[in-house]
């Protein structure tokens, strides 16, 4: 049976899907992009800064679930550049390494991952990410 998990700590979805959805032990999130919930815009700034709106709004939708970022274990980053990478990947560390000492982000083992470069992104974003996290 699926869950519909929904919050209004991440931006609304602005289709015909579902912020993510839970299937057995199972979360499937849609892909986040860089919107802040709080104003429905872009965050300003640059690659860094996108990444780490678009890895906030996973962390709300997992909160939601009653999940962390600890539960993930599998990522996948759509960015616009691939010249980007070193920067996104410094953000995404952030939240997957502990380098930031916040309870919500952990060390090894790290999630699978896949970065891949597309033509374009909704609404010129620079990055989206979307993940599955376990129960």
């Amino acid at each position: 049976m699926k869950q519909v998990i929904n919050t209004s700590a991440a931006p609304a979805a602005i289709g015909p899907y579902s912020q993510a959805i839970q299937v057995s032990n199972l979360v499937y999130t849609s892909g986040q992009l860089p919107i802040d919930p709080a104003t429905g815009a872009f965050v300003e700034g640059g690659i860094k800064e996108q990444t780490r709106q678009s890895l906030s709004n996973v962390q709300a939708v997992l909160r939601e679930a009653g999940l962390s970022m600890s539960n993930v274990i599998k990522t996948t980053v759509f960015m616009a550049d691939m010249a980007d990478f070193a920067a996104m990947n410094e953000v995404y560390a952030e939240f997957f390494a502990g380098q930031s000492g916040k309870a919500e982000r952990f060390a090894e083992p790290y999630p699978a991952r896949s970065a891949v470069a597309v033509k374009t992104l909704p609404k010129g974003a620079l990055v989206e990410i979307e993940v599955v996290a376990a129960i």
